[in-house]
């Protein structure tokens, strides 16, 4: 059985607060119910639209297989289910996280781990 790494209820409470810089994309702001965690969020808005004051459930996992196993490197379309059948919208990658360092424009990203699935 997969064992998620995390899992909260999440509100949208701005959409693109820098303005908007991509055609498809918006970046939201979001605020979790359970640990009062603040997220910057780049969502596909042309195939997933969100609004302000919309709640979604964002869960991290190191695979998608419900059998725990590694993801491969390579997606194989079939009829063999996994932890993204569960979700309307999955997304798949490196996790990056963002901290200011020192004091003026110096933001460092570090990226957390080798691959995630955000779902």
């Amino acid at each position: 059985m997969v064992e998620t790494l995390f899992e909260d209820m999440f509100t949208v409470t701005q959409k693109d607060p820098d303005g908007k810089k991509f055609d498809r994309v918006n970046r939201i702001e979001a605020r979790s119910e359970q640990f009062d965690m603040y997220m910057l969020l780049d969502v596909n808005t042309e195939i997933y639209p969100m609004r302000v004051k919309e709640k979604f459930m964002m869960v991290l996992a190191s695979t998608l297989n419900l059998d725990g196993t590694p993801d491969t490197d390579y997606f194989i379309q079939g009829n063999k289910k996994s932890l993204a059948d569960k979700f309307e919208y999955v997304m798949h990658g490196k996790l990056y996280r963002i901290s200011e360092e020192g004091s003026g424009k110096h933001v460092k990203a570090n990226r957390a781990s080798d691959s995630m699935s955000t779902i």
